[in-house]
């Protein structure tokens, strides 16, 4: 497979590994709960009645087997983690780094897009000055007058546009080479099953098989 499926299959193992852990963690599946009432102890004539809790799923009663299926993804997720790691290392692109660096620079590609936006500007603030003054008392008052604000840009726009321009250039170049990567990245794995089939299918395979052997 290559590498774009591997890792689609290592979504596909964490999900059934979460759908497995949800049965363990549900009391219901790995317990028995059964209830006698005691009805002879009134009556002497009547005989007690036993009554057990429904489980809540078909896999209730076989924690083992749900148990081994966990451990079993476990080890194919190791295994597949080894294949992916060692067809990235043999790659001339450091993916991880690669990934982590280009999302930084589509980040900063945006702050510079957003700085250039910003325009030289002027306006008036109606009482939005203010003052001391004397009045005919000879007491130190103070008044609103109106104020003129302007805001002038404090950087070279071409300066900063230009760096916004190599920026996207370069994340779009990365992110062309790391989709190569994906599609023509061989991994030395071998899924056991196969990666459409459902939950349902997979674990109970995996019981009958474990009962059979």
């Amino acid at each position: 497979m290559n590498m774009k499926d591997a890792f689609r299959f290592q979504n596909k193992l964490k999900a059934l590994m979460c759908e497995a852990t949800a049965i363990l963690q549900d009391r219901r599946n790995i317990v028995k709960v059964k209830t006698t009432h005691l009805r002879s102890k009134v009556m002497s004539d009547t005989q007690d009645a036993v009554v057990e809790e429904a489980a809540p799923s078909e896999y209730a009663g076989h924690a083992n087997e749900v148990a081994a299926f966990l451990m079993s993804l476990l080890e194919e997720r190791e295994k597949l983690c080894r294949a992916i790691h060692a067809a990235k290392n043999a790659l001339d692109l450091d993916m991880d780094s690669e990934v982590g660096l280009n999302r930084q620079r589509q980040e900063l590609a945006e702050v510079f897009r957003h700085m250039t936006m910003l325009r030289n500007s002027e306006k008036t603030i109606a009482g939005g000055g203010s003052g001391f003054r004397f009045n005919g008392e000879g007491n130190q008052v103070s008044y609103r007058c109106d104020a003129t604000q302007v805001t002038t840009i404090d950087f070279d726009r071409n300066k900063i546009r230009g760096m916004a321009t190599a920026l996207s250039k370069r994340a779009d170049e990365i992110s062309m080479s790391l989709d190569k990567c994906l599609v023509n990245t061989e991994v030395s794995y071998e899924p056991p099953f196969d990666m459409n089939d459902s939950f349902e299918d997979i674990l109970s395979d995996f019981i009958e098989k474990s009962t059979a052997a």
